[in-house]
């Protein structure tokens, strides 16, 4: 098997014929004669070993320009300087797949919350958890504005973390908090917005800490509903004797694919921290 048509060296090899043909156009691997009446290409088997090397060095995420480059030269130091670059590169691809990985788990716990979450204007007693939060100064009371300013501030929060270096993937259902104090006097004030974080991907100094808690929570559909919905909650805590024990904090549990004259669509849990006498 002295002389090989382009058939017989694709099959080979285990490549297709138009790779050969690209290889052939880029000078990377020229056949070893070509018929000057019929342009039919034919190959050695000799030169499979330069195919291997191709191929080797195309699993090792090579580009086809780096390849040719090193075939003509044969720079062992570029090679390896290429490879080192390269294997950064897979590190930081793999953080970064590690990053979306844990946004689609979030995603999904946050739809199989709402899915499983009691209808709108549910009131119920519920055990939460401690969290870990990153909480953003708006420097306004956003309960005195509208929707509009709501999004505005959610851009400056979506800027600050990326100012911080902090991924991306918590930019998702943020919330907001109104101090203790000032919800047991029943005012809305609040510039302080949060948005869930895990500690293993946000410095400590950064992060903030929820406390576990039984509280009181009610469930809302609406925007414009908070404010009346949060009275509804202090209205409950007042006939059943319970006493405040921490902020009031307005949770968006998903951000929805629904959205009605262009505002966002937001399922919230609002919740207060009680302690039952």
């Amino acid at each position: 098997m002295n002389k090989l048509t382009i058939g017989q060296m694709a099959q080979l090899n285990h490549v297709s014929e138009q790779t050969l043909r690209y290889y052939d156009k880029l000078g990377l691997l020229k056949p070893n004669e070509v018929d000057k009446e019929t342009g039919y290409r034919y190959y050695s088997i000799k030169q499979s070993a330069r195919l291997d090397m191709i191929q080797y060095m195309k699993s090792l995420g090579m580009s086809l320009k780096d390849i040719k480059e090193q075939l003509n030269n044969c720079d062992i130091g570029l090679i390896k300087s290429i490879l080192e670059q390269k294997s950064k590169q897979i590190d930081e691809q793999i953080e970064a797949l590690k990053f979306q990985k844990r946004a689609v788990e979030r995603a999904i716990i946050s739809y199989e919350r709402y899915e499983t979450s009691p209808p709108d204007g549910t009131i119920v007693l519920e055990f939460i958890g401690k969290r870990k939060v990153y909480s953003y100064e708006t420097e306004i009371n956003f309960y005195e504005y509208g929707l509009e300013a709501y999004e505005e501030i959610l851009r400056n929060l979506k800027q600050d973390l990326k100012n911080k270096g902090l991924p991306q993937i918590y930019f998702c259902n943020a919330g907001n908090i109104v101090s203790q104090e000032n919800i047991m006097e029943r005012k809305f004030i609040s510039s302080e917005i949060f948005v869930f974080v895990d500690r293993e991907y946000v410095p400590a100094q950064l992060i903030k800490t929820i406390p576990a808690n039984i509280y009181l929570c009610i469930y809302c559909n609406k925007f414009d509903k908070e404010i009346s919905y949060a009275y509804r909650l202090l209205d409950e805590i007042e006939k059943c004797n319970y006493t405040i024990a921490g902020d009031y904090i307005c949770e968006v549990i998903a951000d929805l694919p629904d959205y009605d004259d262009n505002e966002r669509g937001m399922f919230f849990r609002l919740q207060v921290p009680v302690k039952i006498d």
